[in-house]
């Protein structure tokens, strides 16, 4: 409620209220003269100014009700919900009949400071007030549907050992000006945010040291202007960004979205316009992109939506084109507003605000997470206190699922808005994601080598990231922990490469760096089969194995003429007979699975070589892993 709602319904009252022993026509002369001038002020925006007056009125007068109940008013407006209860309290406690009519504001302060049972009685108070007029029962049951949901949700959502702790980013980040709307990279190591200095948005940038961070500074090139920049999105290998920008002369809207890259000297190219298809001629706003860059999310209030700003999604075609943008449809967007849209690493997690799904009051944070059919479920909402009863802005989560950066104005803050980080409770958490990078490039010539990586959900068989590296090979992948993953790289003229993450139930690091030379076709030239798998002691192919099967089969038949040889190896465990024996039968099940697919018997031979050729020692479990392995190599390209 604001304030000088509050005030004025203060002067109204001291005119018109009953009470029971509190008379305003007995105010002291001087007392009632700064009450007075205290209202002038407040009416001019000069709050500190009319806080000051007001505290000497009641010095003057320390039972002057309607004193009390003014600046608890002013107090809320400024969102200090303590000094606002602690005023109200301080008014009923000296005339509860003459402040019954601050019920309501009252009820609003008490869920300020998350005490949501004694905000609920205090409204249920309120609504039980004879002749209230439309407007106030309205005004109530929102408030009373608010403070039953909080308390439901507690219910629901017990605290546990969590602790909401707030830290701001301290002053090399935050400002006296307004910072908000952050990104940042997957490895946590640079920053990027929106400042709003006077009226101008501009965006700055800092990166992470070993004490906190750098001093922000202004992004390089010419992507802040005179105009305004808005919401931003740095994609998670840091090598795009996409931003809104409002007012533009060649804009489609208000605010469209532009993207610009960093170039080879690692300076930012002229930003583009994303152009008609994606840009409307209205409100284009608040990106996030996909960790493998082919989603594009963001909020626009274009027509044909579910009311006011809806959230949807285009796509990157394999040209580079962006496709027209789909609608998430009801189970995400309402009749009210959806924004603020930020996809974890893990690419299933979407967070973003709504005003209109249930929850605390104005605009809350809430997450969906994607569903094995590919919809998004339920949106969730983030609970008390990241939802407050105000509005919620931008929030982004780290790779580990549990450190998140937003916008507060926190009791420690450089000026209104700052940065903050905190930790989400367990059962708001993405998946923690680790990531694998590096460079493709050519085994012989050594040169980068574009191509296309692959990450496969091997229990599922199902594609989970497909996409390219620049121009110089390079690549970031993410990895969601709790499933086991096929890698592959491909590239026409080259043998695939083959890697395996194993990540169900294990903690493992929190990057891999892996550069990836490619074989060229060639007679002789081989390559590690890694997502070939058997049981212990066993020869044959075990489901997982499919998704690389198939990867071997689609080689043979883009490239006819290469003739290849399957082989098996074992560790130097069992006797030499047996590991001949075993590394043989399972180099056969795949040479029979491929030639069962379609492939000539005259182009695939086999041979086991039991322990022989080992490529780490077997003194440990690591180099005996290493050693069985299934191997491909050409044997002719005629």
């Amino acid at each position: 409620m604001k304030f000088i709602a509050v005030f004025a319904s203060c002067l109204f009252c001291y005119h018109m209220a009953a009470s029971q022993w509190y008379d305003p026509d007995k105010v002291g002369k001087k007392a009632a003269k700064i009450y007075a001038q205290a209202y002038e002020e407040a009416v001019d925006g000069k709050y500190d100014e009319s806080l000051a007056h007001i505290g000497e009125a009641i010095e003057l007068d320390p039972k002057f009700v309607d004193a009390y109940l003014s600046r608890a008013g002013i107090y809320a407006d400024k969102k200090k919900y303590k000094a606002s209860v602690q005023d109200f309290e301080k008014a009923f406690d000296l005339d509860s009949v003459y402040a019954h009519t601050y019920l309501l504001p009252y009820s609003i302060s008490l869920a300020g400071v998350g005490n949501f049972e004694s905000a609920l009685q205090r409204v249920n108070e309120f609504l039980e007030t004879p002749h209230l007029n439309p407007q106030s029962i309205q005004a109530g049951k929102y408030r009373k549907k608010t403070f039953e949901f909080a308390l439901q949700y507690a219910r629901e959502h017990p605290a546990g050992n969590y602790v909401f702790a707030p830290r701001n980013l301290g002053p090399h980040v935050n400002s006296a000006a307004l910072e908000y709307y952050p990104s940042i990279t997957i490895d946590s190591s640079r920053l990027v945010f929106s400042r709003m200095s006077g009226h101008d948005e501009d965006f700055y940038e800092t990166t992470r040291t070993d004490s906190g961070w750098s001093p922000a500074k202004p992004m390089g090139g010419k992507i802040n202007t005179n105009f305004n920049e808005g919401a931003q999105n740095l994609s998670q290998d840091g090598a795009w960004f996409i931003f809104a920008g409002c007012g533009y002369p060649e804009g489609e809207g208000s605010c469209d979205l532009y993207f610009c890259q960093k170039a080879k000297n690692g300076e930012w190219t002229i930003p583009e316009n994303l152009g008609p298809v994606v840009n409307s001629e209205f409100w284009d706003s608040s990106p996030s992109l996909s960790p493998d860059k082919k989603d594009l999310y963001f909020s626009s209030s274009r027509p044909g939506g579910f009311g006011g700003k809806d959230l949807y999604v285009t796509h990157r075609t394999p040209n580079g084109k962006w496709t027209i943008p789909e609608n998430l449809g009801p189970v995400i967007n309402t009749s009210a507003d959806e924004s603020c849209s930020f996809i974890h690493a893990d690419n299933q997690t979407l967070y973003f605000n709504s005003s209109g799904h249930e929850g605390y009051g104005l605009t809350d944070l809430f997450l969906s997470r994607k569903q094995p059919d590919g919809s998004w479920g339920k949106p969730e909402n983030l609970g008390y206190p990241i939802n407050t009863i105000d509005d919620e802005g931008s929030l982004i989560v780290f790779a580990d699922g549990k450190t998140s950066i937003y916008a507060s104005d926190g009791a420690d803050t450089y000026g209104g808005l700052d940065l903050y980080s905190f930790e989400l409770r367990p059962d708001i958490r993405a998946e923690r994601t680790i990531w694998v990078k590096g460079h493709v490039f050519d085994a012989k010539t050594k040169q980068g080598l574009p191509s296309t990586v692959e990450l496969t959900d091997i229990n599922k068989r199902i594609v989970v990231s497909k996409i390219q590296t620049d121009e110089d090979g390079g690549y970031l992948v993410t990895l969601p922990e709790g499933k086991d993953y096929a890698f592959n790289v491909n590239r026409k003229g080259y043998l695939f490469y083959s890697q395996n993450f194993s990540l169900t139930g294990k903690q493992a690091d929190t990057a891999f760096h892996i550069d990836i030379p490619l074989q060229p076709i060639a007679k002789g030239s081989s390559v590690v089969l890694k997502n070939i798998f058997y049981a212990t002691n066993k020869f044959q192919l075990e489901p997982q194995s499919q998704t690389e099967l198939d990867k071997l089969v689609d080689f043979l038949k883009e490239n006819p003429k290469v003739k290849i040889q399957i082989s098996g190896y074992t560790d130097n465990v069992g006797t030499e007979k047996d590991n001949l024996a075993l590394s043989s039968n399972r180099a056969k099940a795949v040479a029979d699975h491929i030639i069962a697919k379609g492939i000539p018997a005259g182009r695939v031979s086999f041979r086991g070589y039991g322990s022989l050729h080992p490529l780490s020692s077997n003194e440990t479990e690591e180099g005996k892993a290493l050693n069985r392995r299934t191997e491909l190599s050409v044997v002719s390209v005629d």
